[in-house]
C-alpha cells in the first residue's frame, strides 16, 4: 500500500510538471526543429490550406509530395513549390542561403490520389516509397463538407464525409507507420477542427466526422507512447472556422462576430506551422477554443445549449445550408434536372 501511495504522489509530480511545462511553452517560444530534405506528404494539397502547407514547408527546404483527387489544383500548388524553391536557390547563389539549405536541393513530387478509396492510397504510397523514399512528415489535410441537413442529406454524401475526413487517417497512417516506427522518427499532423471538439447544429456528418479524426489522434498517440518510441511525434490541430469559402455564409451573432470573425488561413497554417516545428501535440486556434472545449467538458448540456444561443452558434450554420441548398438547386434548373 505503501508503494502504491509513494508510485501516486509521483504522479502527481508528474503532472504538475507536465502542466508547468506546457504554460512555459505558452510563455518562452521553443526552437523550431530543421525539416530541411525531409519528405512531407500533404493530403489536400490542391485546397486553401494544402496550398499554404506547402508553401511554409517549401521555405523550410522540405521535400514535398503532393497529393489531391484535382490534378490541375495540385500542380498549380507544386508551380507555386518550385518557383519557392528558384528563389531559394537565387538567395543560396548569392550568398545568403544557410549551409543547410545549400547543402540540399529539395523537389516536389505530384500524386492524384483519392483519400476515400483506400486501394487510391495504398497504391499511391506504395508509388512514393519507391519515386521519392521513405515519408518523415505526414500532413492529414485535405477534407470536404456535405452541406446538408441531415434528413435531406443523400447517403452516399454522409459516407464520403466520413470517409474522406476520418477513415482515410486510418489509411494514410497504416501506410506510413511501419518505417516511422522501424526507424524511429517521424511526425503525423491531424488537421481537424474545432468542430470535432464541440459541436452545431446542422452538420452532424462533419462533426461526427472530425471526432472521429480526433479520437483516432488521440488514441494512436497514446499507442505511440505506449511503444515508447520518443522519435515519433503527433500534432492535433483544431482550428476554429477558417476563411477558405468551405463554410461560406456562416455567421455567428452579429454583435459577437467582430470579436470571433473567421481566421485567415495564413494565419491558421502559421499557428499550425508552429505546432508542428516545435513538436506541439495539440494547437487549438483562436485560444478560446481551449476554453470553449474545457466548458463542454464541465457545464450541463442545457447550460451549453444557453450559451449557444448567447453566441448565435446554436444557428450559425443555417445560412451556410441555405446558400449551399439555393446554389444545388440553381444547378439543377441549369442542367434540366
Amino acid at each position: 500500500m505503501l508503494a502504491l501511495a509513494l508510485e501516486f504522489l509521483v504522479v502527481l509530480l508528474q503532472v504538475a510538471w507536465a502542466v508547468c511545462a506546457a504554460a512555459l511553452r505558452w510563455l518562452v517560444r521553443p526552437k523550431e526543429k530543421s525539416v530541411c530534405g525531409q519528405v512531407c506528404v500533404i493530403t489536400g494539397a490542391g485546397g486553401e490550406l494544402g496550398r499554404l502547407f506547402a508553401r511554409e514547408f517549401a521555405r523550410r527546404r522540405a521535400t514535398l509530395v503532393l497529393w489531391d483527387i484535382n490534378s490541375t489544383s495540385n500542380e498549380e500548388t507544386a508551380e507555386m513549390v518550385r518557383e519557392i524553391y528558384r528563389e531559394l536557390d537565387t538567395h543560396t547563389a548569392e550568398g545568403s542561403g544557410s549551409e543547410e539549405g545549400s547543402a540540399f536541393q529539395p523537389q516536389v513530387y505530384t500524386y492524384v490520389c483519392d483519400v476515400g478509396k483506400r486501394e487510391s492510397v495504398y497504391s499511391t504510397a506504395e508509388r512514393v516509397r519507391k519515386e521519392v523514399g521513405e515519408v518523415d512528415l505526414l500532413i492529414n489535410n485535405a477534407g470536404v463538407v456535405s452541406g446538408h441537413h441531415l434528413l435531406e442529406c443523400p447517403d452516399e454524401l454522409i459516407e464520403r464525409t466520413m470517409v474522406v475526413n476520418c477513415h482515410a487517417h486510418f489509411w494514410t497512417t497504416k501506410a506510413f507507420l511501419p518505417k516511422m516506427l522501424e526507424m524511429n522518427h517521424g511526425h503525423i499532423v491531424t488537421v481537424a477542427s474545432s468542430l470535432g471538439l464541440f459541436s452545431t447544429a446542422g452538420v452532424e456528418d462533419y462533426c461526427a466526422s472530425k471526432f472521429g479524426a480526433i479520437g483516432f489522434h488521440e488514441s494512436l498517440s497514446h499507442e505511440i507512447k505506449a511503444s515508447e518510441k520518443d522519435g515519433i511525434k503527433m500534432t492535433l490541430v483544431c482550428p476554429y472556422l477558417v476563411d477558405t469559402g468551405m463554410f461560406r455564409g456562416c455567421r455567428i451573432r452579429k454583435e459577437i462576430e467582430p470579436f470571433l470573425p473567421p481566421l485567415r488561413p495564413e494565419f491558421c497554417v502559421k499557428q499550425a506551422m508552429r505546432a508542428i516545428l516545435t513538436d506541439q501535440p495539440m494547437v487549438c486556434t483562436p485560444r478560446i477554443v481551449y476554453m470553449v472545449n474545457f466548458m463542454k467538458s464541465i457545464l450541463p448540456f442545457e447550460a451549453i445549449v444557453c450559451m449557444y444561443r448567447f453566441l448565435g452558434a446554436d444557428k450559425c450554420m443555417y445560412p451556410f445550408l441555405a446558400q449551399r441548398k439555393e446554389a444545388m438547386n440553381n444547378n439543377e434548373a441549369k442542367n434540366g434536372i
